[in-house]
């Protein structure tokens, strides 16, 4: 990793992304889904519906949902019975995701605060590991990778779902103008928080692109890796295998 990683647009020190990264999750975990909302116009929900459909959870299979801090995608994934682990570095988007479930009745799944980038879990103890919108926020995105390879058995299978930028003419102009223009002015006025809607918007522009981070896949020692975008490539997801 180099001396200094991107924090938006910004170039700081890796340690001090990682601090800034957690202040912003910390100042939006209460509202978390209208984040989601404005950042994609409500059309979240069926992109992580999609993302699950894809993963194919089966019952009693051990999936890690690593920033999955609010439950969102582990709600889906214990839906169809497997057992999940909700893995989040912030302790207020684990407190929020916690209490959903409860009000939910998800009674099995387990709540545990990692960091991506070094978890503590054994090699080869997941079938499956899952990140919806939480890789670009990871310090150093490599060593991710190389940690969800690692917890994954052998045919065990990597799913990321991540905003990238999208391809279509006309729309690219658009969303720019809409993500950069718009979407900080609401997390002013809905949550009163500008500038952490704004780092995460720039946050999407500074994440690799597709092809570029499907490589970063097959670098951590996964194999048969797939790029799905949707909307030109706004959102995508990505995936690969451990043999």
């Amino acid at each position: 990793m180099s001396d200094t990683v991107s924090f938006g647009y910004q170039e700081v020190a890796p340690d001090e992304k990682t601090r800034r990264v957690g202040e912003v999750f910390s100042n939006v975990a209460r509202r978390y889904d209208i984040m989601n909302d404005a950042m994609s116009g409500g059309m979240h929900r069926l992109w992580k519906d999609r993302f699950v459909r894809r993963v194919k959870p089966r019952p009693g299979e051990q999936i890690l949902d690593m920033a999955g801090g609010t439950g969102d995608i582990a709600f889906r994934l214990a839906d169809a019975g497997a057992s999940v682990t909700v893995a989040d570095i912030n302790p207020q988007m684990l407190e929020v995701g916690m209490g959903r479930a409860q009000a939910r009745g998800f009674d099995t799944l387990v709540w545990t605060e990692a960091n991506a980038e070094s978890l503590t879990f054994p090699d080869r103890f997941f079938d499956a590991y899952t990140i919806a919108f939480g890789i670009r926020n990871v310090t150093d995105i490599p060593s991710a990778l190389r940690e969800a390879h690692r917890v994954l058995r052998r045919g065990g299978r990597f799913f990321c779902l991540e905003f990238s930028t999208t391809l279509w003419p006309g729309f690219a102009e658009a969303y720019d103008f809409y993500s950069h223009r718009i979407v900080p002015k609401v997390g002013k006025l809905i949550a009163h928080d500008e500038d952490s809607y704004r780092y995460l918007i720039e946050s999407i522009r500074r994440f690799p692109d597709m092809p570029t981070f499907e490589r970063m896949i097959g670098e951590a020692g996964f194999v048969q890796t797939k790029v799905e975008p949707m909307l030109g490539g706004l959102v995508a997801i990505h995936s690969g295998w451990k043999i």
